[in-house]
């Protein structure tokens, strides 16, 4: 992709609401305002999501052992406001399409 249509795609996402993903497995939703060449991305009104920890999926589960049955927990957030992304932790972006949905997270218990 050449500078001037980079800069076009970069430009157009601009006050799109956007969904990354963190090597840590965090995602951050919000409205992206700018990037810069370290690919580090701020975004404004940010909500983090982290999945559920192990031990509340652990409680959850041992609930009824005996029968596989799928189970889903809905993710732990906050609001954040204006944050930094860093560049070198993010490893998906992509266009929130429904921002106004609640994230669940689906556990398979039995197996």
């Amino acid at each position: 992709m050449d500078n001037t249509r980079a800069i076009q795609y970069l430009s157009a996402l601009l006050g799109k609401q956007l969904r990354i993903t963190t090597t840590d497995t965090r995602m951050f939703i919000g409205e992206m305002k700018c990037t810069d060449k370290e690919q580090n991305v701020i975004l404004a009104k940010t909500q983090e999501y982290r999945h559920p920890s192990p031990s509340a999926v652990s409680e959850v589960i041992s609930v009824d052992m005996n029968q596989p049955q799928s189970i889903t927990l809905n993710m732990t957030s906050r609001f954040l406001g204006l944050v930094v992304v860093p560049g070198r932790y993010i490893t998906k972006i992509e266009i929130e399409e429904y921002p106004n949905r609640v994230i669940q997270s689906s556990v398979k218990a039995g197996g």
